[in-house]
């Protein structure tokens, strides 16, 4: 699909879902996942893709959220993922920290050095992008780098689905977080993608999950105060290892 029809497409969906503070696009929604972008990444001015995001979320007066192939002045290529929030005009970004050197994503694309949370409707939100999902010590809860959600948009393909199914459990249960995971349906010369779009709870439990193979949209309520009530109640996080502290390893 070019751009504008994927505009059109999620336009579509979100027209027909229901009415959320925040909506959830995958990663590189707008072209799918570019491993060579000479061409096809652009800047923010005069990005139909970015714009057509300011304009949703502020129109909406909600959230949006979700990853573009981005040229920079400087010549450098960003896979930035986009925190939108059209109530206020603010917009934050990740830029990809794990290039996926499998595919050649590293050739061509600089990495983001710097972890993002932002501040939505009362929920701190980690934001993350694909093949991050592999690496919990770059996710983890810890002082100062404090979340009650991970937001994750991705191109994770059919092969690999079933560790989609378990890192995304996991990051949520070892992180006592709400996960948001969106991914990606369709196929490219590389991969197929099935979907499989989910959220999840503090406990592993599955709250909703978009049905595979299907382009569709799901809408899910997560409850801040009762994420702050199962953290109270069962401090697993109180318990965790200091990420600074240094470990030994003895062979016998």
């Amino acid at each position: 699909m070019l751009p504008e029809e994927n505009i059109r497409e999620a336009q579509r969906l979100i027209a027909e879902s229901d009415e959320s503070d925040l909506y959830v696009l995958p990663e590189m929604w707008s072209t799918g996942f570019v491993t060579e972008p000479q061409g096809i990444a652009c800047g923010e001015s005069g990005n139909a893709a970015f714009e057509w995001m300011r304009t949703m979320a502020t129109s909406r007066h909600c959230a949006i959220s979700g990853s573009l192939a981005i040229l920079l002045d400087d010549g450098s290529y960003r896979n930035r993922h986009y925190f939108v929030d059209g109530r206020n005009g603010q917009i934050a970004y990740y830029d990809k920290h794990h290039l996926f050197s499998y595919g050649h994503e590293d050739r061509y694309y600089t990495p983001g050095q710097q972890q993002v949370i932002v501040n939505y409707a009362g929920f701190r939100i980690q934001l993350l992008t694909c093949y991050d999902l592999r690496f919990p010590v770059w996710s983890r809860y810890a002082t100062g780098h404090e979340y009650d959600a991970i937001l994750c948009v991705a191109n994770w393909p059919e092969n690999r689905q079933s560790a989609w199914q378990l890192l995304t459990r996991a990051r949520a249960i070892e992180n006592q977080c709400y996960f948001i995971g969106c991914n990606r349906v369709g196929s490219d010369p590389y991969s197929h993608y099935v979907g499989c779009s989910c959220v999840i709870d503090a406990y592993g439990k599955t709250l909703g999950q978009c049905h595979r193979h299907q382009e569709e949209s799901l809408t899910v309520d997560i409850d801040l105060k009762e994420l702050q009530r199962r953290r109270s109640k069962f401090r697993v996080l109180e318990d965790r290892d200091d990420a600074d502290g240094l470990f030994s390893l003895n062979s016998f």
